[in-house]
C-alpha cells in the first residue's frame, strides 16, 4: 500500500507487460503509488465509480471497452479523472490520439516499439514528468470539461462549425476576477492600430480540447491570417488540423514550408519542427528550422513570435492558452520591444494547466484575461472582420 502522502495512480491496459512496466515506473518514484490496474475500459469504469485517483494511465485499444469509449462514459456519466493516455503513432493511432485529447485527456505519451525502449531511461523520464502534469491538471466535473460550464461540447462525429460566439451567455464575463491573481495587472488601453495585423496562437498542455472551444468560433472574414503553435511531436498535428478544419469557418492547415500567409487561414506547425515566418518579396511565409528545443519544447511558440518581429504587420494579437512551462512569454517580450501588441490570455478556471498564460499575465504585457469560450470573441473583436 502506498503513503497517504503518495498520489495514487491507476493502470489501464489490457498487456500484462504493459501494466507491469508501467507500473514498475511508477511505483519506482515516491510521488506515486499502483493503487489499481485494470484490464480494459470496463474494469476501470467500475472502479473509477468508486474510487478517486490522482490520474489513469489509459491505453486506447483494449477489448471490451477502448479507452475512447472509456473517456465517452466518464463524460456522460460526469465522473471526473485526470487522464494520461498511451498512444501509438502507427495506423490510426494518431487520429484516435487528437480524439482522446478532445473527450478529456490531458495528455498523451506515445509507446515505444519495442521492449527495450520502453525500459530505456529517457521514456522513463518523460513518462514520469507528464505523468506528475497530469495529476496536477485542473480537475472539473468530468472527463472533457475542461473548458467553461456554457461552452459546447463537440461530439467527434459532427463536421458542422459550431454557432458563432455571439450567441453564447456572455452575462458572466463582464469582468475578469483578478483579486486571487497575485502580481497579475492588466496592460493599460492600448491606442488603436490602422494597418495589416497577424494573429499568433501559442498552447500545449490541454490545448487540442481547448482550440475545439477557439478556433471553430473565429469568424470565415477575420481580418488576418492565424499562426498557431500546439506543443506536440511529429506525426500528430496533421490530424489534429484536420479535425480543427471540420470543424471550422476558417481554413486549418498543418503548415508547409513556403506556404503563403492568408487571412481567414489558420496555419498550425508541424510537431518536431520550429514554424518561423519571413519575408518573401512583398509577401509574408512560412519556413521551418531544426534548432534545438526552446522551453524543452519543438514547436517553440518564442521562435514564432520573435519571427515577426522584422514583419510588416502593422500589430501582432497574441493569444496564449492553456499550458505547462513559460513557451511564448520571452518571445512576446521580445517582439513588443520592436512590434505593436494586443496579448490575450487564458484565466486560470478554464485551464487544463496555468503555466503558459499565467507567465505572460505577470509581464504586464496582457490587455485582456478571457475564459477559454470568450477566446475567439475577443480576438475577433481586436482584429475586425471583413
Amino acid at each position: 500500500m502506498g503513503s497517504n502522502d503518495q498520489k495514487k495512480i491507476m493502470v489501464v491496459d489490457d498487456s500484462a507487460l504493459m501494466r507491469r512496466i508501467a507500473g514498475d515506473i511508477i511505483d519506482g518514484d515516491s510521488r506515486y503509488h499502483v493503487e489499481d490496474k485494470a484490464h480494459d475500459g470496463l474494469e476501470a469504469l467500475e472502479l473509477l465509480k468508486k474510487k478517486h485517483y490522482d490520474a489513469v494511465v489509459l491505453d486506447v485499444n483494449m477489448p471490451r471497452m477502448s479507452g475512447l469509449e472509456l473517456l465517452r462514459e466518464l463524460q456522460k456519466q460526469r465522473i471526473s479523472a485526470r487522464v494520461l493516455m498511451f498512444s501509438s503513432t502507427t495506423g490510426e493511432g494518431t487520429k484516435e490520439t487528437i480524439e482522446a485529447l478532445e473527450l478529456g485527456a490531458v495528455d498523451f505519451i506515445q509507446k515505444p516499439a519495442g521492449l527495450a525502449a520502453l525500459k530505456d531511461g529517457e521514456f522513463r523520464k518523460h513518462f514520469l514528468e507528464l505523468l506528475a502534469v497530469v495529476a496536477k491538471a485542473s480537475l472539473v466535473s468530468g472527463v472533457g470539461t475542461v473548458s467553461a460550464p456554457h461552452a459546447t461540447v463537440h461530439k467527434p462525429q459532427e463536421t458542422h462549425a459550431p454557432e458563432p460566439a455571439d450567441t453564447r451567455d456572455k452575462s458572466r464575463f463582464t469582468k475578469v476576477n483578478l483579486a486571487n491573481m497575485n502580481n497579475i495587472k492588466l496592460r493599460g488601453p492600448v491606442p488603436a492600430v490602422s494597418g495589416e495585423k497577424c494573429i499568433a496562437i501559442a498552447c500545449s498542455t490541454g490545448g487540442p480540447k481547448a482550440l475545439q472551444k477557439v478556433i471553430p468560433y473565429i469568424p470565415a472574414g477575420i481580418n488576418a491570417p492565424i499562426l498557431l503553435v500546439q506543443h506536440m511531436p511529429a506525426g500528430f498535428t496533421k490530424s489534429l488540423a484536420e479535425r480543427l478544419d471540420t470543424l471550422s469557418k476558417v481554413r486549418v492547415k498543418e503548415a508547409a514550408d513556403g506556404d503563403l500567409l492568408e487571412k481567414g487561414t489558420v496555419y498550425l506547425a508541424a510537431g518536431g519542427k520550429h514554424m518561423k515566418v519571413g519575408k518573401s518579396g512583398s509577401h509574408m511565409r512560412i519556413y521551418y528550422t531544426d534548432e534545438p528545443a526552446r522551453e524543452g519544447v519543438k514547436p517553440a511558440a518564442n521562435y514564432m513570435y520573435e519571427s515577426l518581429v522584422d514583419s510588416p504587420y502593422a500589430e501582432i494579437c497574441c493569444a496564449v492558452l492553456t499550458g505547462m512551462g513559460a513557451d511564448g512569454t520571452a518571445g512576446i517580450e521580445n517582439l513588443e520591444k520592436r512590434k505593436k501588441i494586443y496579448v490575450i490570455a487564458q484565466d486560470e478556471p478554464t485551464s487544463a494547466v496555468y503555466g503558459m498564460p499565467r507567465a505572460i499575465a505577470l509581464t504586464g504585457l496582457v490587455s485582456e484575461i478571457v475564459p477559454l469560450d470568450m477566446v475567439a470573441e475577443a480576438i475577433a473583436k481586436h482584429v475586425g472582420v471583413r
